[in-house]
């Protein structure tokens, strides 16, 4: 927490946790919903999960995704 100068206790928030892609496969899809949100590319070319990941998931949230690294990750997701 956090003081001000007139007394007041702000709560400091804790950062979100961040939601990193699972598999190439979520980075890719995930980049494309981007895209499609950012105007980029039109929300018509979208199919499967990037379609799903546009209509359901924040611009902040797609760019979470999107920003993974693909270095290490498998190309698709290990079903659980």
């Amino acid at each position: 927490m956090e003081r001000r100068a007139s007394g007041c206790v702000d709560r400091v928030q804790p950062q979100e946790a961040k939601m990193p892609a699972k598999s190439q496969a979520q980075q890719k899809a995930a980049g494309a919903a981007l895209a499609a949100k950012r105007g980029e590319s039109s929300k018509s070319e979208l199919k499967g999960a990037s379609r799903e990941m546009y209509e359901s998931m924040s611009e902040k949230q797609l760019e979470e995704f999107a920003e993974t690294k693909r270095k290490g990750l498998p190309k698709k997701k290990a079903s659980d």
